[in-house]
């Protein structure tokens, strides 16, 4: 395995501790106000976070060429301690495994499309700027 140079993972470390501070505090207000029925806090913050990484990815290598630290901090340090594959496959199989198949394809779709979708949208604003 190649030596990762010490700045680019403290730029990554950095990016991930507000990541996934972010994660925590907007999957737990979204189950304080919409309610733990449904995972809205998970696909918020997926759908958020894929924009996020469309925009920023294409923004920094198309529009505003930055230094490829700040990169590392906002799409694989930021976006991808914010981003939650892991508890999104989590809910998925749990709604399978109690019969919810309503729950369950709602989360498998709605994760899916909105997140795709959200991608694409970033990565054409960051486009028109």
């Amino acid at each position: 395995m190649p030596k990762l140079p010490f700045q680019e993972v403290f730029t990554i470390s950095v990016g991930a501790i507000f990541g996934a501070n972010a994660r925590y505090f907007v999957s737990r207000y979204c189950a304080k106000v919409l309610g733990p029925e449904f995972p809205y806090g998970t696909l918020l913050i997926n759908v958020i976070g894929s924009l996020m990484v469309g925009f920023f990815v294409i923004w920094t290598t198309e529009r505003v060429l930055i230094d490829p630290r700040w990169r590392l901090l906002l799409v694989i340090g930021f976006c991808g301690a914010f981003t939650t594959f892991s508890s999104y496959a989590f809910e998925t199989m749990a709604y399978f495994e109690q019969g919810q198949w309503g729950l369950m394809a709602a989360n498998l779709l709605s994760n899916n499309l909105l997140c795709l979708g959200a991608a694409v949208t970033g990565m054409a604003v960051a486009r028109l700027l």
